[in-house]
């Protein structure tokens, strides 16, 4: 059993080790794509499943890594959004909220949750306005944030 759950894994950019025994990649797509530019897309989740409505129990998992797609906005033909994904203009603030509450289900209780955030074009502050639940710590000051929650007994 794998104790560590990357929900939207992407090309798994951030891991020193992609390849990593402890962790279940899980994006909700695979696709491989060597562009024109140079740039290579390679997404090859373990699992692939909606981070809206994982396939998996509840309290799975010691540790979950929330990268979810930042943008909102680029090209159709973007390697960003081959490469990173897209959020839907619509249902963002929606599907962010649902994806919180999925990765709380699937962490044990006492778990820890990583959060990674762009604020390139949604503010942090508007990201975490769709969730109850609040970060321990967390940079303040880059575009880039990394956060880090803590499941509660009680929200078990």
């Amino acid at each position: 059993m794998k104790t560590i759950l990357d929900a939207c894994c992407g090309s798994k950019m951030f891991w020193f080790d992609n390849n990593n025994q402890n962790v279940l990649f899980m994006d909700n797509r695979s696709h491989f794509e060597q562009l024109e530019s140079g740039h290579v897309i390679n997404v090859n989740p373990d699992v692939v499943a909606d981070f809206r409505n994982m396939p998996f129990e509840d309290d799975s998992f010691h540790l979950v890594v929330f990268d979810p797609p930042h943008l909102l906005r680029a090209g159709p033909k973007s390697w960003l959004i081959k490469k990173y994904g897209k959020l839907n203009p619509e249902t963002w603030q929606e599907d962010i909220g649902k994806g919180f509450k999925e990765c709380m289900r699937v962490l044990k209780s006492n778990g820890t949750l990583i959060f990674k955030w762009n604020e390139d074009q949604i503010s942090l502050k508007d990201i975490l306005a769709t969730t109850e639940f609040k970060p321990l710590f967390g940079n303040k000051r880059s575009k880039t944030h990394w956060l880090v929650f803590m499941k509660n007994e009680s929200e078990g």
